[in-house]
């Protein structure tokens, strides 16, 4: 399907990074091969989120998700930090993602991931708290390209004056 036939679909999504400055992240199975050289390796990593129902505001929508997705409620959403927008193929239905991703901070590392599969298209293999040397040295496919780079930058403090563009792997 090419990109401009693709449903489009608004995101909201959270780096959430912990008292330690691990950045939460979920596994997903793809439904296609993500890498050529290991054909039966169909893992990639995610941050928490999803799309916006009708009305909702991209804080709303994150807000809403890290509650569904990860138990946690309550939390300060802050600045939008990151975009990511084009066609994206590796969930069960292929989209052309618009997505805005906001900063969260929480107060520790307690998470409940119970409701997460049932709010989701893929198969969900797990959630990891990953450290900023962990990001950076992953041979794992994390999404989008450049997440690493970004976490180091928001745990340093340097916050974005306007969010930056990110992109996704196989664009």
């Amino acid at each position: 399907m090419a990109p401009s036939e693709l449903p489009v679909r608004h995101i909201a999504r959270a780096l959430v990074f912990d008292p330690a400055d691990r950045l939460l992240l979920i596994a997903y199975e793809s439904v296609r091969p993500i890498d050529p050289d290991k054909p039966g390796d169909r893992t990639f990593w995610f941050m928490p989120g999803g799309g916006l129902e009708a009305g909702e505001s991209h804080v709303e929508g994150c807000r809403r998700e890290l509650s569904e997705e990860i138990g946690v409620d309550g939390a300060e959403i802050g600045p939008e930090v990151a975009t990511c927008d084009g066609p994206f193929h590796l969930f069960t239905t292929a989209r052309d993602a618009r997505e805005r991703y906001f900063l969260v901070r929480l107060p520790d590392d307690r998470i409940d991931t119970s409701r997460l599969a049932e709010t989701e298209d893929n198969p969900v293999l797990g959630t990891r708290w990953w450290t900023l040397a962990e990001l950076a040295e992953s041979r794992e496919r994390i999404e989008p390209a450049g997440l690493a780079g970004l976490a180091a930058r928001l745990v340093a403090g340097d916050i974005p004056p306007a969010p930056v563009t990110l992109s996704w792997r196989d664009a």
